[in-house]
Order: structure tokens, then C-alpha cells, then sequence
């Protein structure tokens, strides 16, 4: 017989609720696109336009907007009504210390990408 603890270990659905899944599924979602996780990295530090985004991130305002439609739909980013214009931030404070987290999990994975102060991660 599996002890109860280790059972909770061996199977997650024990733990995790149906929708606690689709919520990790919608997240690995949007982290499957790199501009998708570029704009998530820029809304952590301030809400910004769709038009500054796109040019942030060097893309087309067409697929800024089709990113941030994807985003909105993961549950991820929130559009706020600015007059004529719409800024986005993120929909969850706790998304940016989350984003955090995971950055250091990905430079523990490659340890060699940020060295010191300056960061030269592509």
C-alpha cells in the first residue's frame, strides 16, 4: 500500500482540480510563443499600449493585437480603456513575482546565461 503523502506525490490529479489544470495548461499556452512571454516580461515591469508593445518587441501591431486576444483568453492580461486607446497590464499582480520565479528556474537550468550584473540572455 502507497503511503497517503507519497500517493499525493505520484498523483496529481489527487491534488489538483480540473480547473487548477486548465490553469497551468492556459499559462504554458501563452509561454509556448516567444512575443507572447515578451510581452508578459514588459507588462511585469508597467502597463503599456499595444503600439508601444509591437514596437518593443519588434513585431506587427496585427500580431500584437493577435497576441494580446491570445493573452486576454489565457486569462493573463487585462485591456484598460484609455479614451480613443487601450493599455494592458497584467490581470494578476502575482504574475510578475511568478514570471520572476520562473526566470530564475530557466537561468538555474542554464546557469551560464546571466553572469554578474549585466544579463546577455537572448
Amino acid at each position: 500500500m502507497i503511503h497517503e503523502s507519497l500517493y499525493y506525490l505520484l498523483v496529481p490529479s489527487a491534488i489538483a482540480s480540473v480547473t487548477h489544470t486548465a490553469a497551468l495548461a492556459r499559462f504554458g499556452h501563452a509561454l509556448s510563443d516567444s512575443t507572447r512571454v515578451g510581452v508578459l516580461l514588459a507588462l511585469r515591469e508597467a502597463p503599456a499600449y499595444p503600439s508601444d508593445l509591437a514596437d518593443a518587441l519588434g513585431v506587427s501591431r496585427q500580431v500584437m493585437s493577435n497576441q494580446l486576444a491570445c493573452l486576454r483568453g489565457c486569462g493573463l492580461v487585462e485591456a484598460m480603456p484609455d479614451g480613443r486607446r487601450t493599455w494592458y497590464r497584467l490581470a494578476d499582480p502575482h504574475l510578475a513575482p511568478a514570471l520572476d520565479e520562473l526566470l530564475r528556474v530557466t537561468l538555474i537550468v542554464e546557469p551560464g546565461c546571466c553572469a554578474g550584473d549585466a544579463c546577455e540572455c537572448a
